[in-house]
């Protein structure tokens, strides 16, 4: 099956008959790639990458963790500094730019991460279910940046987790929904209200991240255009993304060193 249009094509096909995808057979490897769904694990490497740094960041000083039902095992603030925190200090005072990629990956307590993995596998898959994998991963970048960006622009000091890219999936899926199936859109949107007020309720959320991650998710995929079948440049944009993401972390911890 050619992963752009599902449809049957021979797998040492060097070009798709239906939609023109390079290499649909994927070197014969389709058929395994199709059992790690329609996201090919993203779901699975998200929430390890979250995970792992969460650890981390509670084992590089371990006296930040708290108590409290909200604010139960939340790391230092030093230490999401060091793995890549964002906000208008480390932006715009400190020049780490790079954070606005990486604080996405970093959570500030335990309930924080719990919430936004059982919406990433939630929202991930779906979301690949209308773009494509490498689709998602770009708008998953992009509105990490996009969030992040308007909340240091709006004045927040610090901020992390996943609700910016989250916010930003929800985007796309609003605008696949108004191209396609108007139920996709309809869920879409009662997701991102009863998200959106639930921010509001909730004290410490970043609401401007969350505005800005929507906005992102959505801008982009209007150029993403989920119409459309996928493309290898898509897959090839997706793969600089990761690329992008993992150096953003590494320069955080060597650039954040020299403040130990």
């Amino acid at each position: 099956m050619c992963p752009a249009c599902n449809k049957l094509v021979g797998i040492n096909e060097e070009k798709c008959i239906y939609c023109g995808r390079p290499n649909p057979g994927m070197w014969g490897f389709t058929p395994l790639l199709k059992k790690m769904g329609h996201d090919l694990g993203f779901v699975q490497i998200v929430i390890g990458i979250c995970s792992a740094l969460y650890l981390a960041t509670l084992l590089v000083y371990p006296r930040g963790s708290q108590g409290g039902l909200l604010s139960m095992f939340s790391p230092s603030g030093p230490s999401l500094f060091l793995f890549g925190s964002s906000g208008a200090i480390p932006v715009f005072q400190e020049g780490r730019w790079w954070t606005l990629i990486s604080a996405a990956w970093l959570h500030g307590g335990l309930l924080h991460i719990l919430f936004n993995m059982m919406w990433i596998r939630q929202l991930a898959p779906a979301t690949s279910t209308e773009y494509g994998i490498g689709r998602t991963v770009i708008i998953y970048t992009t509105s990490s940046i996009t969030g992040f960006l308007m909340s240091s622009l709006s004045g927040t000091d610090f901020t992390v987790g996943a609700s910016a890219p989250i916010f930003g999936l929800l985007g796309a899926l609003v605008y696949a929904g108004k191209r396609g199936s108007s139920a996709v859109e309809r869920q879409a949107w009662g997701y991102a209200i009863m998200l959106f007020i639930f921010g509001l309720m909730m004290p410490n959320v970043d609401n401007w991240a969350h505005f800005g991650g929507f906005a992102g998710g959505y801008l982009i995929s209007q150029w993403l255009d989920p119409m459309q079948p996928e493309r290898t440049d898509h897959l090839i944009a997706s793969l600089v993304c990761i690329a992008l993401t993992l150096l953003s972390i590494l320069i955080s911890i060597l650039h954040g060193l020299q403040f130990v």
